[in-house]
């Protein structure tokens, strides 16, 4: 471990020039005592480095002089993919390894190239999660990666939509999407993979039987062709509804993708208020009575009847929870009679 923290102390100073003890103590989570102790033992082993003190100072090596020390480990190859990804890499418990390999990688960059990762470091930014959730946490994501790696079956319980279940997985891949973990993985002699939400995993047993991952399976075009055939089972009816101005604006906004093209191609002449009747499609009763609660009174369902009368029964109840409760007569004010 310590050894391992020389190096970057030596990768750091090669790739930045400068750098205080506070810095290096910062990047590499010890104390800044810590990094006192390593600068002493680099220079007893020969490296060229020296410290200036005051605002301006730091520890840097003699102009010049590089290091060859940024092969890359094994294991740090195998992540190469998750060096641009810090924040998934973390979730898989890669985080280590990736932040060692970044390192590597920005140390054995020529002076000019090296300034311009850092810009571009600076300047993009990839945040998965949603702007309303922090995305997944899972105690399994971990287990679940390393099973995916080294080919191993699992045995896991499984909150799905009908209940909690027991199954044994073969797991081909994990995908990230939406800062949601998803595992495709299979049962044994099925042939037919699936996917599983990793946070739904409540509890997950590695068993040492490994298995064949099919040797044509492309984890990302089965995931495009999966996410194709989830959106065109999505919509399997349709409502004709009457949108306001601000209704069409407001759909605009929160509806998906399809939702908002089927009602451009749909919408007939707008009339005098600058209504529009369109035909949208929804995924079911429930979510199209949740989803159209949203756009409030900019828009009137039509048909079909039975999702008319669940808006008409809700708008009913909220009507009577809003309406001011009659007031009870004031008593009269009799001070003067007092008085």
């Amino acid at each position: 471990m310590r050894a391992s923290r020389l190096l970057s102390v030596l990768l750091l100073l090669q790739a930045h020039g400068r750098l205080t003890a506070a810095q290096l103590a910062e990047r590499l989570s010890v104390s800044p005592r810590t990094i006192y102790r390593d600068v002493e033992s680099l220079h007893a082993a020969g490296i060229p480095l020296y410290g200036e003190a005051g605002h301006a100072g730091g520890y840097q090596l003699v102009d010049g002089w590089r290091t060859r020390l940024t092969g890359l480990t094994a294991e740090e190859a195998d992540r190469l993919f998750l060096a641009g990804l810090p924040g998934p890499a973390d979730e898989l418990g890669y985080g280590d390894v990736v932040a060692a390999l970044r390192l590597k990688l920005h140390a054995a960059l020529p002076a000019p190239l090296r300034d311009r990762a850092t810009q571009l470091q600076q300047r993009f930014h990839l945040d998965t999660p949603g702007w309303y959730a922090d995305g997944d946490t899972s105690p399994e994501l971990a287990r679940t990666a390393e099973a995916v790696w080294r080919q191993h079956r699992v045995e896991v319980r499984y909150r799905s939509w009908s209940g909690e279940v027991t199954r044994v997985l073969e797991p081909y891949g994990l995908v990230l999407k939406g800062g949601r973990w998803y595992v495709v993985a299979d049962q044994p002699g099925r042939g037919r993979p699936a996917t599983y939400r990793v946070n739904q995993i409540r509890e997950l047993t590695p068993l040492t039987e490994e298995f064949d991952r099919p040797a044509d399976f492309d984890l990302p075009a089965w995931w495009r062709a999966h996410v194709a055939r989830f959106r065109a089972e999505l919509h399997r009816d349709e409502a004709t509804v009457r949108l306001s101005p601000a209704g069409r604006e407001r759909l605009r906004e929160i509806g998906s993708d399809p939702v908002v093209a089927a009602v451009d191609a749909s919408a007939g002449p707008p009339d005098a208020r600058g209504w529009v009747t369109a035909v949208l499609p929804i995924e079911s009763l429930t979510h199209a009575h949740g989803d159209l609660l949203r756009l409030g009174a900019d828009v009137e369902v039509l048909t079909p009847v039975t999702l008319r009368e669940r808006l008409t029964a809700t708008a009913a109840g909220l009507a009577a929870l809003y309406t001011p409760a009659a007031q009870p007569d004031k008593p009269a004010d009799t001070s003067r009679d007092r008085a």
